[in-house]
């Protein structure tokens, strides 16, 4: 008998300030594509990100992953590196990439890649504002 599979997340939330800025385009089209996000200062947002695990649950433990185990993935890949930094400054991937939350969640993605047994990570699901969601499901084009 196969084992059913069973979607697990866990959420975390990370203060972090940044500013959308592309070094491909002067400074009135950054102004002009990014409005005030542009800001030389930065800005900053209490992102909320939604980690969801799909997998098997173990017949033994009754889990897909241990969600402690999680959680202490989840505090290397996304709080260590992101929380209560500037993106733009304090993380080297987005030396040459635009800090969206577009690649801000494939960045996490990548990050958790690192640390979680292959093909059990689903979705990462960043709430950059109540308005504002962005997910990623490790497509590409």
């Amino acid at each position: 008998m196969q084992a059913p599979v069973v979607y697990i997340t866990r959420i975390e939330t990370f203060s972090a300030c940044h500013r959308l800025h592309s070094l491909q385009l002067d400074e009135q089209e950054n102004k002009a594509v990014f409005g005030k996000c542009n800001n030389p200062n930065g800005h900053g947002h209490n992102y909320k990100v939604e980690v969801t695990l799909k997998g098997p649950v173990d017949p033994v433990t009754g889990m897909v992953m241990n969600i402690v185990d999680l959680k202490v993935f989840m505090q290397k890949a996304i709080m260590e590196t992101l929380d209560h930094r500037n993106i733009d400054k304090d993380v080297p991937y987005f030396k040459d990439k635009v800090s969206t939350t577009e690649n801000l969640a494939v960045f996490i993605w990548n990050e958790l890649q690192k640390h979680l047994p292959a093909n059990l990570l689903f979705e990462v699901k960043i709430h950059e504002t109540e308005k504002n969601v962005v997910y990623y499901r490790g497509d590409f084009q």
